[in-house]
């Protein structure tokens, strides 16, 4: 094998959103998770519910603002 072409292993700290920290080896020191194995719907048997960037709340802010213009264009069809 050729020396000083593999990078470094060192002991590195994983560490899920939920507040788990795992240690083990990789060529980086830290690795930020979203969801691991403590937290997963998997393996708690739970159902949990993850939103990220506030995507729902922008779906449902969308569907109200279309159900409004349906019902605005709705009354408007009826008048005439």
């Amino acid at each position: 094998m050729r020396e000083k072409i593999h990078p470094k292993y060192v002991e590195a700290e994983i560490r899920c959103a939920c507040g788990n920290v795992i240690k083990t080896r990789s060529t980086k020191p830290l690795i930020l998770i979203g969801i691991c194995n403590v937290c997963h719907p998997f393996y708690t048997g739970t159902q949990k519910f993850v939103d990220t960037a506030g995507r729902v709340d922008k779906f449902q802010q969308r569907l109200a603002k279309t159900q409004a213009a349906q019902a605005a264009a709705a009354t408007r069809r009826k008048k005439k």
